[in-house]
């Protein structure tokens, strides 16, 4: 299994009973606990014991031990160690009766526990059989790494860890070093224990200042899987990206102004194309702009900048969408010819499926995930591709393997969205909205989700939540009519397109 993250984080003013507690619970799930047991622990009565995690964790000391259960049993799904069987996490994890575990993972997580672990075994064959690949130098992060750190008994598994994050990283487009010297970032990684207590700890830490940037824990490492060990591999490359490119972004922007290159431009301009708002795209395309004057083929910045022009159509950014549409589709083909970075494939499928080039966009997005099979860029992309071409199902499932491998980043907020639209293309609005709203919890800036969301409330005979819905589209999109949100519309299916504008028509947006 593995984890990014504690119950409670470590700066939290909660008293040093309650942690005891917590720790003896993550320790010990299958342990029948009685809260007698918990209070001794702590050294309370069992009375102040309740009061404490009411007031500091904000739930009763069973409640707490059911969640930490569910997201041992959900990381453990996730992992996908070969022959894994749900009953056996279910019992490690402290649910002895498995209907009751499933019906608590599914009302936690929004799908059952077979479909998690389903998901993982088809993301795991997608990686079997990929071809090694001469990655281009230039432009890539830059990393130290050396030896897995281990016992004498795992020095082995930790030698094939080793190699295999090696590949995984390079893969990922990332410049893997043996030295610190020239690196900006360091990755550490230490096997602890042995048998099935075996963990594997993993940090990213800034070489200048010596902090530590993110971390990651694998719990229950066999010798003996060595498949599971590139699968691991792939999925500890994936959730360091979002943190890793942050990194790089923070670089460029403390760089002088006079010493910026083209890429230090384009990491400077990619969280406003990553925000999918009007502001931060304008910002961008400006950066993006100065980017391509001083190189005029440089693969990110042209592939950003291609994307970013086409968000300006779809998400009503702009009055000139002929134009906007033909910079966006004569940059794509320019970007075409320039690299085969798994990234910059990724964020071209963007942009071509939404001009409509849906072939191109799943050719560029399928050859994203042959180099790096852990790119949760290409696997949303590829999901969306999926809602355009009316499969649902397969979408679903698509922008579940995105938010499994990194759920942090910062689009991941878009594969929230998709699944929603996935969802009303079948008929689900109640559960599509649902979904919509997540997303724009997520991410509040981006009103365009209410194009979807308004219609889904509607067909599923909600009108007060769809004339809150439609309130907040006119509230940031004042001006815009029906025969805008046609123009504008992503390439959903015709039948779905109609059923969007019908209902966004019956809420009372202007014709």
């Amino acid at each position: 299994m593995m984890t990014s993250h504690e119950f409670l984080p470590a700066s939290s003013p909660v008293p040093r009973g309650v942690r005891r507690v917590l720790d003896a619970m993550r320790a010990n799930l299958g342990r029948n606990w009685r809260l007698t047991d918990l209070a001794a622990i702590a050294g309370t009565s069992g009375r102040t014991l309740q009061r404490q995690f009411l007031s500091f964790v904000g739930k009763t000391p069973r409640a707490a031990l059911r969640e930490i259960g569910l997201e041992c049993a959900r990381r453990e799904l996730l992992q996908g160690t070969p022959g894994l069987r749900i009953m056996d996490v279910a019992l490690d994890c402290g649910f002895p009766h498995f209907g009751r575990f499933s019906i608590a993972y599914r009302h936690r997580f929004g799908e059952t526990p077979s479909q998690t672990l389903a998901r993982q075994t088809a993301f795991a064959d997608s990686l079997d059989g990929t071809p090694a690949l001469l990655m281009p130098a230039r432009d890539r992060p830059v990393m130290a790494f050396g030896p897995v750190e281990a016992s004498p008994e795992n020095r082995e598994m930790a030698a094939d860890l080793a190699d295999q994050l090696v590949a995984a990283l390079t893969r990922a487009g990332i410049s893997v070093v043996t030295g610190t010297r020239a690196a900006p970032h360091l990755l550490t990684a230490a096997i602890r224990g042995s048998g099935v207590h075996t963990q594997l700890i993993v940090r990213l830490i800034d070489t200048e200042t010596g902090r530590q940037l993110w971390a990651h824990r694998a719990d229950g490492l066999s010798r003996d899987e060595t498949a599971t060990s590139e699968h691991l591999a792939v999925r500890i490359a994936a959730a360091l990206q979002p943190c890793l490119r942050l990194a790089e972004i923070d670089h460029a922007l403390r760089k002088p102004t006079v010493c910026l290159g083209a890429y230090d431009l384009a990491l400077r301009a990619m969280p406003g194309v990553l925000s999918l708002d009007a502001s931060g795209n304008g910002r961008a395309l400006e950066l993006l702009d100065r980017a391509l004057q001083i190189e005029p083929d440089h693969p990110l910045a042209t592939a950003l900048a291609a994307w970013a022009h086409v968000q300006r159509v779809v998400y009503h950014f702009t009055t000139e969408a002929a134009q906007e549409r033909a910079r966006s589709l004569a940059l794509v083909h320019k970007a075409r010819t320039l690299c085969n970075d798994a990234t910059v494939l990724a964020i071209l499928g963007n942009a071509l499926s939404l001009l409509n080039e849906f072939d191109a966009a799943d050719l560029v997005t399928r050859k994203a995930l042959t180099i790096d099979g852990g790119s949760a860029w290409a696997w949303s992309r590829s999901g969306w591709i999926d809602v355009y071409k009316g499969d649902p199902q397969s979408a679903i499932e698509r922008f579940k393997i995105a938010l499994d491998l990194a759920p942090h980043d910062p689009l991941a907020f878009n594969s929230t969205v998709g699944i929603g639209c996935a969802l009303f293309t079948t008929g689900q609005y109640a559960e599509g909205a649902r979904w919509q709203e997540r997303a724009l919890a997520e991410h509040p800036s981006a009103s365009w989700v209410h194009r979807t969301l308004c219609p889904a409330y509607v067909l599923a005979g909600q009108a007060r939540q769809a004339q809150r819905s439609l309130v907040a589209l006119r509230q940031h999109y004042p001006d815009l009519t029906v025969p805008e949100v046609q123009r504008g519309m992503p390439p959903l299916p015709a039948s779905q397109c109609d059923l969007v504008v019908g209902a966004l028509q019956e809420a009372g947006l202007p014709g």
